[in-house]
């Protein structure tokens, strides 16, 4: 896991290279790196990119032919893993005697499928990137902590935390935002920064709907849930962030006391959320969190088609999970 390095290199990128993983958002700044490099080194070297299932052999033959005037090029075959015997053997010509100037790129989503391109690519000695799906919540806040170095910045633990909920689950929009905030804050970010300049984002996001519903308080998860309406935030985030809320309680009410920092490692989330869990958690028994789970998973089925009118299925939601909690 990880972002891809700014570093600088002395030289044209390797002249094979696979970029395996179903990461999008790291596979493409994988490949914009590498064509950084190639131009830094050569200005006027030219991009190509093909969908691997969609271009003939003989086709790719001829880009990956080197020119009268020798002009650079980085050549890419996204979607790798829908390679053709056909486009693996004229791959495996080619990699026999790479040409100068010629950078191939070779994007792979990784498993088993077109695993003949890339066995051979890796024999061959290609320089490979990996971009696998960031899907944990500590994966992404170490995927933020990182963009904040990248840009030369540095961030608390309650930041990182207000803006991962704040943002939600995309990369894009998380390396947006750990760039935007280096800007403004001129480096040092701390959680006052992140909601001052995430203003209603933060305070509204579907996570703060979330947390005032499991902690029981009505009032205050119908009004986050209205303003979070009117500033557009996707009804499927909101049933997201409910959901992710009571399934959290679930998973730390059941793990019983601990440590956070050690429980982490086995819950597979942050100490943080583990610590703020436990101090919800001791208001719920097992059977009001069973209500509540019930009722997130319904919403999670209305906002996707199921409903006629996602946003009274989510106020809809957002109550049954506070009468569950009240319920004694």
């Amino acid at each position: 896991m990880g972002s891809v390095s700014r570093t600088r290199d002395t030289g044209p990128p390797a002249p094979l290279q696979l970029v395996v993983g179903d990461e999008e958002f790291l596979a493409e700044r994988a490949v914009s790196e590498l064509v950084r490099q190639a131009r830094e080194h050569d200005p006027e070297t030219e991009l190509r990119r093909f969908r691997t299932s969609e271009v003939v052999p003989g086709d790719l033959a001829g880009h990956l032919s080197p020119s009268l005037f020798a002009e650079g090029r980085v050549i890419v075959l996204t979607h790798a893993q829908d390679a053709t015997k056909d486009m693996v053997a004229a791959v495996a010509e080619y990699v026999k005697d790479p040409a100068e100037g010629i950078v191939l790129v070779a994007q792979h989503a990784g498993g088993a499928k077109g695993k003949a391109l890339l066995d051979l690519l890796r024999k061959a000695g290609a320089k490979v990137t990996t971009c696998n799906r960031i899907t944990r919540a500590d994966e992404r806040s170490d995927f933020v902590h990182a963009e904040v170095r990248r840009h030369g910045g540095s961030i608390t633990g309650g930041a990182l935390a207000v803006l991962v909920e704040a943002v939600g689950s995309d990369l894009r929009e998380l390396a947006s935002a750990a760039g935007q905030l280096v800007s403004d804050t001129g480096g040092k970010i701390d959680e006052a920064g992140v909601r001052r300049y995430h203003r209603g984002r933060a305070e509204s996001s579907g996570f703060a709907v979330a947390d005032a519903a499991v902690a029981g308080d009505r009032r205050g998860a119908l009004e986050a849930l209205r303003w979070a309406f009117v500033l557009g935030v996707p009804h499927v985030l909101i049933a997201d962030a409910l959901a992710d809320s009571v399934r959290t309680l679930a998973k730390v009410g059941s793990a019983g006391r601990g440590d956070p920092n050690r429980l982490a490692g086995d819950l597979g989330m942050p100490p943080w959320k583990i610590r703020k869990a436990q101090g919800v958690v001791r208001h719920w028994r097992p059977e009001q969190l069973a209500v509540a789970v019930a009722a997130t998973a319904q919403v999670n089925a209305d906002v996707k088609g199921v409903a006629a009118d996602a946003e009274y299925a989510l106020e809809r939601a957002v109550l049954a999970v506070v009468s569950a909690r009240s319920t004694r």
